[in-house]
This record gives C-alpha cells, sequence and structure tokens, in this order.
C-alpha cells in the first residue's frame, strides 16, 4: 500500500459500528477515552440482521440511563418463544419467569439500535464516528498493531495511529484476517433461508416455531411486517432452488397456514436471503495492542438470536476493563487477556447450548420420517425458566462499571 496522504492519531480505533463496535466507543467516550469508530459502510441499512435485544442488553441501557427512550422507538416483545408440531405444541423459553424489568425479548430493527447508541455517543467529546471508512492494513511496530490503514471512497489512504485497535468487524472481519487470526469453526447442520411477508391489521399469527413434514419455520413479529426464518438441512438450497419458488410457497402455507393467503408475495428468489450457518470461537481474542470482540472474536448460531446480546456483552467489559488503561495512555497485553477470560467461559457454553439445540431439536425437525419428539428439558413446566435464563443473560450478567 502506498504511503498515507493524511495521518492521524487517537487513544483507540474501533473497527466497525455493529452492535459491539458502537456500544464500546458510546461507553469509552462516556467514560473519557478518545475514540475513532470507522465503519465501511455508508449506513446502517441491512437486510435481515439481528434485531433481538435480550434482557441482558435491555438491563445494561437501563444501567445506562437509555432503556426508557429505547422503547420509544418502534418495537414488539417476545414473553415466549416456543414450536407447534401438527399434534402438539410446547414452550423452549418462558422469559416471563425470569427476575428482572425486562422479562422479554425486545425485537427492534438493528438500523434503528444502532442510530440510537450513535446518537447517544455523538452527545460526548471523545466520539468520532467515519462512515465509507474501509481498513486495508494494521499498522505494526515493534510487535505490536498501533494502528491502522484505511481507504474512503476518494480512494484517499489515510493512516490512524492508537494506543489500542479493536476490531469489531463481524462474522467476515478483515482485521481478524489480517491479524493471522484463524477461529475454531464447527459447521451447524443447517442453514436459514430468511424473508419477509406482509403483516395485516387483525393478525393473530403467534410468535415461536412451526415443525413438519421435515421442514422447520421460525416466525418473528415486526412492527409492519413478519419475518420468516425457513431452517433447511445444510448444502440443501441449491436443490430446493431448483425446484422452483412455488415449492418454498406451499411449504411454508403448509407450515404457517396463517400465512397461506400472503404467500404470493414472495415472487423470486432475490426475496430470499441466505445465510450460511457457522459456529467459532477464535482460542485467543488479542494480540499486543489489539482486541476481537463480537463475531470477530466468536460466531453465533443464530439459535436463541444470541448474537447482539453476546456482542454488547463483550463492549461492556471491554470498556470497563480498559477505560482505565486507555486514559493512562498504556495498555498491557494483560490486559486484553482480562476482558478475553470474562467473557470466554460465558461464549462456550452459550455455544453448547446452540448445538444441543441444533442436534436434539433443529436436526430432529428436519427429518420427514419420523414424528418429532422434544427434549425432556423441554416437556417439563419446571424447567422451562432454564433455557430462558440462559439465552436472556447467559451464565453471568454484565453490568456497567460506575465511572
Amino acid at each position: 500500500m502506498k504511503d498515507a496522504a493524511t495521518s492521524d492519531q487517537t487513544t483507540c480505533c474501533v473497527v466497525g459500528a455493529g452492535p459491539a463496535g458502537a456500544m464500546l466507543s458510546l461507553m469509552l467516550a462516556r467514560n473519557g477515552v478518545p475514540v475513532i469508530l470507522l465503519e465501511m459502510h455508508q449506513d446502517f441499512e441491512r437486510e435481515f440482521r439481528g434485531d433481538t435485544l435480550h434482557p441482558s442488553v435491555m438491563e445494561i441501557m437501563d444501567e445506562l440511563g437509555l432503556a426508557e427512550p429505547l422503547l420509544n422507538l418502534p418495537h414488539t416483545k417476545l414473553r415466549q418463544f416456543g414450536f407447534q408440531t401438527p399434534t402438539q405444541s410446547f414452550t423452549i423459553a418462558d422469559f416471563g419467569r425470569l427476575k428482572t424489568k425486562f422479562p422479554y425479548i425486545t425485537l427492534i430493527p438493528q438500523a434503528l439500535y444502532l442510530e440510537f447508541v450513535i446518537a447517544q455517543a455523538r452527545t460526548y467529546p471523545h466520539f468520532t464516528l467515519l462512515m465509507d471508512a474501509n481498513v486495508r492494513e494494521l499498522i505494526r511496530e515493534h510487535g505490536r498493531v498501533v494502528g491502522v490503514r484505511y481507504t474512503r471512497r476518494d480512494g484517499v489512504t489515510h493512516e490512524l495511529r492508537t494506543v489500542l485497535t479493536v476490531a469489531a468487524d463481524g462474522r467476515f472481519s478483515r482485521l481478524r484476517k489480517l491479524a493471522g487470526l484463524t477461529p475454531a469453526a464447527s459447521s451447524p447442520p443447517m442453514d436459514v433461508l430468511w424473508l419477509r411477508m406482509p403483516k395485516r391489521p387483525g393478525d393473530t399469527l403467534a410468535f415461536g416455531g412451526r415443525i413438519g413434514g421435515g421442514h422447520i419455520l421460525a416466525i418473528l413479529e415486526r412492527p409492519d411486517h413478519y419475518q420468516l426464518g425457513y431452517v433447511i438441512a445444510k448444502g440443501s438450497y441449491r436443490a430446493l432452488h431448483e425446484a422452483g419458488i412455488e415449492t418454498l410457497r406451499a411449504s411454508l402455507a403448509t407450515l404457517a397456514p396463517e400465512l397461506a393467503d400472503r404467500v404470493d408475495h414472495l415472487e423470486s428468489w432475490s426475496q430470499v436471503s441466505v445465510l450460511s450457518v457457522e459456529s467459532s470461537c477464535l482460542r485467543k481474542w488479542h494480540l499486543p495492542g489489539l482486541l476481537l470482540i463480537g463475531d470477530a472474536a466468536h460466531v453465533m448460531s443464530p439459535v436463541g438470536g444470541v448474537g447482539i446480546n453476546y456482542a454488547v456483552q463483550d463492549a461492556v467489559v471491554a470498556a470497563n476493563l480498559l477505560s482505565q488503561p486507555l486514559r493512562a495512555g498504556a495498555v498491557r497485553e494483560s490486559d486484553l487477556a482480562a476482558v478475553q477470560k470474562e467473557r470466554y467461559l460465558a461464549t462456550r457454553v452459550i455455544q453448547t447450548f446452540q448445538a444441543f439445540v441444533q442436534t436434539r431439536i433443529i436436526q430432529q425437525g428436519l427429518r420427514p420420517e419420523a414424528p418429532f419428539k422434544p427434549p425432556l428439558v423441554l416437556r417439563l413446566p419446571c424447567l422451562r425458566a432454564l433455557p430462558a435464563h440462559l439465552v436472556g443473560f447467559g451464565i453471568c450478567r454484565a453490568h456497567v462499571a460506575r465511572v
């Protein structure tokens, strides 16, 4: 890469303005740490990004004094999640049993959530956001990451030197690749097709999933539409595509008869987004001068919709532990290791739970030859709070430290 045309410096550079990067930037700026947030896109609008805020995140927002204004934005609430089969229904998670001010999952478009968090960060003088900033290179000196080089739309290369660089740039993290870090990955036995269906006045379509005939459908209600997740066996998309869009429409109508009168809204495969499901976790989330959080450190399966929540909790812990060293102008690698130490076990536990759901529920539900039988843990009402607590909070809650 050519020498940078411009050079700047800051205390912390956060790459990626998703849930992890936006929250970390807000909290660092709130704690008096100069931070520049780099986002490669020009806006926050994406198709079918996760938009579930669990009780863990709502409690964090409440500790920041932001829960009430956040809930003034358009949203829906999910208090239970379960599945229906042709012969029975069962609850996987009953969030109403949780001891919290927020006994539900808040569903809010991620673009709105990110704009809200960024707007709060802008109220602090130490925060700067640069959109359309595409990181191309890590700057290394004496075995330490000391900043990044990035380009903008005009193609000009800019250099940003930092005390700490944080990779929060998602499951396809460029910084992770530039750092030469490779996560230990598993390949869950499924992929998900995301699509939308119109929502009409008087609709009573329940949240949850439908299982039948070797197919699984997840239904999530939005203020003005339904978001559908059609689960398929991994690698089977091509065969489904070749069978034609009418095959998918017929399956949707069978699984959710309430939608049969509007499946014709699905006219082409261009309305379908394919998520290749994976799960992975770095063994080491840091190098000298570089920390990875959120999906850059651990890619979550969509089971339980926990990705945003673990990313935000990573950010909270990082801000709690690193604000003081950053204000002092020196961050040791042991400081970064402390962030991973606090978050690693919780991450691995939820990924293990996701794997259990994928193999014991989803994989079974994708077999048309046998009737579906839920695991014992889901058949006993007294145990329903366990999955709800694990999905809602994990094995430990991250809290905002006092400044």
